[in-house]
C-alpha cells in the first residue's frame, strides 16, 4: 500500500458512507458501503495469512480511494447499489459471484410490483427485463434493503402481490398500497409513485426533493390542499430516511408540537434539561439531545452544580443553561430548534433569563410533572395538550429521558463519594 493511500485512509471520516476504490488508470474497480468509512477501508489493508484471496487480488490493484458520506446506513446501501450500476466495477461481480445476493425488481406491468429477488431469480429475470422489468442491486445486506424498502413503501405506496388480486388486501387497509386492484388509484398516479421510488433507489434525492416541492406548490396553487399535505408528508418522510431515523411518525409528532406551541420551525434537534436534587443533597444537572425523535447519546451532557449554594432548583437550572449555551456560542456550534426544561413557571423563567443574558434566542418550554402542563415564555396560562396527543407524548418521552439520565448520574457520583468536587462538563 502506497504512502498516499495510507494518508488518505487516516483522513476518512468515521461516519457511514460509500467508498470507491480505483486502479492506476483511475477506473473504479470496487464500491462498498460502510457504517464507519475509515474502519471499513482500513480492514482491507490488514496483513493476511495463507493462500491469497480475491480480496488480496483487489487490494494489490488499488491506487486511490474516494468516498461519499451519508447520513445513514440505509442511504449508504441505496447509494452503493446505484453507483455499482453506474460504474460496473469488475470486483463487485467477481467477489460476489459465489453468493446469492438480493436485487430489487420493479416489474413492467401496468401497475408494477416492487419486490426483493435473489440472484438466480435475477438471472432468470432477463426475460422479464425484456418486458420492461428494472433491477437494482446487488445488495450486500438483505435485511437492510428490506428495511429500506419498507420505509419507501410507507412513503410511496406500491403493490407486492402476485398475481393481481380481485379485491383489496390487508396492505391497502394498513396504508402500504393504494389498491389499484379495485381501481382506487389511476395508472398515472401509480406510475408517479413508482418514479419517486426509483429516484430513491437511484440515489437521486436532490431531483426527488425538487420534484416533490414543485408538485406540492402546484397542488397548493390549485387549492388541492389535501393532496399538497400528502406530498409535504412525503418530503418529511424522505428526510427521515436520509437522516437515519427509522420512525417516520416522528414528523407527525413534531408537526403537531410545532402547531400547538407556535414554534417557528419543525423541531428536529431538541435538548432537554433536568436537575436531580435527591433528599436535599447536592444537585447535578443533565441534558439529553434528541435528533428527529431519536436519542443522540453522543450529545448527552452531565453537569455538577458548582455556583449555587443550598437548594435552589431555579438557579441550578440557570447555571446549567448558561454553561451549555455559552459554550455553543463561543465555539460557533449549532443551537437546537427547541429547549425543554423539567419544571414549571419558575424553572422556565430562570432558563429564559439565562438565555437573555447570553443574547441567545432559542424556543424554550417547560413541562410540569404533576398536571403535565406546558408553559411558554410570556404566557401567563399554561398550555394543556390532550393526554393522548402525539405532541405531549413526544415532550414526555424527552423529559423522562432527561430525568432518568440525571438520576443515574447522581447515584453514580454518590456511590463514588464525588459529589461537591467540581465540574464534570
Amino acid at each position: 500500500m502506497g504512502l498516499d493511500i495510507q494518508q488518505k485512509i487516516k483522513t476518512l471520516p468515521l461516519t457511514s458512507g460509500v467508498y470507491l476504490m480505483k486502479d492506476g488508470s483511475g477506473h473504479v474497480i470496487y464500491i462498498g458501503k460502510a457504517v464507519s468509512l475509515r474502519k471499513r477501508v482500513q480492514s482491507y489493508f490488514r496483513p493476511t495469512r495463507g493462500v491469497p484471496s480475491k480480496t488480496d487480488v483487489l487490494v494489490n490493484e488499488i491506487r486511490a480511494v474516494d468516498h461519499i458520506e451519508t447520513f445513514s446506513e440505509a442511504e449508504a446501501l441505496l447509494l452503493e447499489a446505484s453507483l455499482i450500476k453506474k460504474y460496473q466495477p469488475k470486483y463487485n461481480v467477481e467477489l460476489k459471484d459465489d453468493k446469492s445476493y438480493p436485487y430489487i425488481e420493479i416489474t413492467g406491468e401496468p401497475f408494477p410490483r416492487i419486490s426483493l429477488v435473489r440472484r438466480i431469480a435475477f438471472e432468470r429475470g432477463q426475460e422479464r427485463a425484456a418486458k420492461g422489468a428494472v433491477y437494482y442491486g446487488p445488495y450486500v445486506s438483505a435485511g437492510l434493503v428490506r428495511e429500506a424498502l419498507t420505509i419507501i413503501r410507507r412513503i410511496f405506496h406500491f403493490r407486492t402481490c402476485d398475481p393481481f388480486p380481485k379485491e383489496a388486501c390487508l396492505d391497502y387497509h394498513i396504508g402500504l398500497c393504494d389498491a389499484p386492484c379495485i381501481g382506487n388509484i389511476t395508472k398515472k398516479d401509480y406510475a408517479r409513485n413508482i418514479r419517486k421510488a426509483r429516484l430513491v433507489l437511484e440515489g437521486e434525492k436532490d431531483i426527488l426533493y425538487k420534484n416533490l416541492k414543485k408538485e406540492m406548490e402546484d397542488m397548493s396553487r390549485d387549492h388541492e390542499f389535501e393532496q399538497a399535505a400528502k406530498v409535504r408528508d412525503q418530503i418529511r418522510a424522505i428526510g427521515a430516511l436520509y437522516s437515519g431515523t427509522r420512525d417516520i411518525n416522528y414528523f407527525k409528532e413534531a408537526e403537531q408540537l410545532q402547531r400547538a406551541l407556535n414554534l417557528p420551525r419543525l423541531p428536529e434537534r431538541v435538548e432537554t434539561f433536568d436537575i436531580s436534587n435527591i433528599m436535599g443533597n447536592q444537585a447535578v444537572g443533565s441534558m439529553v439531545s434528541f435528533f428527529n425523535g431519536k436519542p443522540d447519546k453522543s450529545n448527552y451532557r452531565r453537569f455538577r452544580i458548582r455556583e449555587v449554594e443550598g437548594i435552589d432548583d431555579f438557579q441550578m437550572l440557570a447555571e446549567v443553561i448558561r454553561r451549555r449555551y455559552s459554550r455553543l456560542k463561543r465555539e460557533g456550534l449549532i443551537f437546537p430548534d427547541l429547549i425543554i426544561v423539567d419544571g414549571g413557571k419558575g424553572q422556565l423563567s430562570a432558563a429564559v433569563e439565562a438565555l437573555a443574558l447570553l443574547e441567545v434566542q432559542i424556543p424554550i418550554i417547560a413541562i410540569a410533572k404533576r398536571e403535565e402542563e406546558v408553559f411558554l415564555p410570556r404566557k401567563r396560562d399554561s398550555v394543556r395538550l390532550a393526554q393522548d396527543s402525539l405532541a405531549l407524548q413526544l415532550v414526555q418521552r424527552m423529559r423522562d429521558e432527561a430525568h432518568r439520565f440525571a438520576i443515574v448520574y447522581h447515584r453514580q457520583l454518590r456511590a463514588k463519594g464525588m459529589l461537591g468536587k467540581g465540574e464534570h462538563r
